[in-house]
């Protein structure tokens, strides 16, 4: 059993064991307070999982058609729970019941599910690549989902009836295979020749998307550009099946494998004496972060900057223990992502604005402002 170095707390005496002393280590580098951690389990996860449920509502509630937030509420329990009596006294129009759950609904929880499994990815591949400018985009992952949704809007290649959200999982799968290849040599996995290999790769992969994008009809560009940018906007139902799927499997992978990642905090050398495979884990860890993106990214397009940030504040606010992390960073995301949707419909309606520019121009002036904080350079914000 891997031992749980990221708990240890008294400074270690003569005779001092590997893992003791691998557990001081972990501490002090990640400077992970008890305290701090008890404040995610007790208070910070609730709050989060609350703030979660009212944008949601909120989200339902705003639009075109007004629709308070209580009958909203109403709405949906009427759907979950047959039998209301208020969905059949004539209460809450058919408009006002379309609106809510069938255009509403799905886009707010799709922004959900992106943006806790953008934050969720980010956080493991900051860990495994040992680089804290790390996040999914970088693996060209993303670059790869934009060739495959271009071709398909371009040339008609993909998968059939599937439309445009299976040809971009596919080439989200491809972009990830070729990065995997080309970041092994001698059957391991250097941190710094695969981040090299997927900022090689996404520059190729985005050089085709611009080629393809400037050759085709203009009724198309508009269409592509959307995408690439990213929006839930056209989310529906049955959308959410993959988005859900891949999140819950992979929240179920990281969690069993929290005290392993804790462990390379302290270095590869460190971590593979506690009798962790290293390249095993870094390798499962990154494939299941691209191809969370990647199931992502195939049906909300290109949104950048969550990955990279929400670790970051999650770190800052709770350290750098992944069994406490890991839970805020994917509220977090969540929250945050559902918060700028709901922005992105109200602040130019009836225009819409597309949401990876302005996760960006939301999330990064809070970012600045957090690295000029004394208190991240305390808490890990610039390892």
């Amino acid at each position: 059993m891997t031992p749980d170095i990221s708990t240890a707390a008294a400074t270690p005496q003569p005779p001092v064991s590997l893992s003791a002393a691998a557990g001081h280590d972990t501490a002090a580098a990640a400077h992970v307070p008890r305290r701090r951690g008890a404040l995610a389990v007790r208070i910070l996860v609730p709050s989060l999982s609350v703030l979660l449920v009212v944008m949601l509502v909120l989200s339902v509630s705003v639009g075109t058609i007004a629709v308070p937030a209580m009958d909203a509420v109403k709405i949906l329990v009427g759907h979950l729970v047959p039998g209301m009596p208020w969905m059949t006294d004539g209460s809450l129009t058919t408009m006002q019941d379309n609106a809510v759950w069938q255009f509403r609904l799905p886009r707010a929880v799709l922004a959900a599910l992106t943006g806790a499994s953008l934050a969720l990815a980010g956080a493991l591949i900051q860990a495994v690549a040992h680089n804290a400018l790390a996040e999914p985009y970088i693996l060209g992952v993303s670059a790869g989902a934009g060739v495959g949704a271009v071709s398909y809007i371009v040339l008609g290649i993909g998968i059939g009836s599937l439309g445009i959200g299976a040809s971009a999982f596919i080439g989200a799968g491809i972009a990830t295979g070729a990065v995997y290849l080309l970041a092994c040599k001698g059957g391991r996995i250097a941190p710094q020749r695969l981040i090299l290999a997927g900022v090689a790769l996404g520059s190729l992969f985005s050089a085709v998307t611009s080629y393809l994008t400037i050759s085709t009809d203009a009724q198309n560009v508009y269409s592509i550009m959307f995408f690439l940018l990213g929006s839930v906007s056209a989310a529906t139902m049955p959308q959410l099946l993959l988005p859900v799927m891949a999140l819950i499997a992979v929240a179920i992978f990281a969690a069993t494998r929290a005290r392993a990642l804790n462990a390379l905090l302290v270095g590869d050398d460190a971590a593979t004496s506690l009798g962790i495979n290293v390249n095993g884990l870094r390798a499962t860890v990154l494939i299941a972060a691209a191809l969370l993106t990647g199931a992502v990214v195939a049906v909300s397009g290109g949104i950048g900057f969550v990955g990279l940030v929400v670790p970051h504040v999650a770190r800052i606010i709770v350290g750098s223990d992944h069994r406490k992390m890991l839970p805020v960073a994917v509220l977090g995301g969540a929250v945050f992502l559902t918060t700028c949707d709901l922005l992105a419909r109200t602040l130019a309606a009836p225009a819409e604005v597309p949401l990876g520019v302005l996760t960006a121009l939301v999330g990064a002036p809070f970012f600045l402002w957090l690295l000029r904080r004394d208190r991240a350079d305390r808490l890990g914000m610039s390892r």
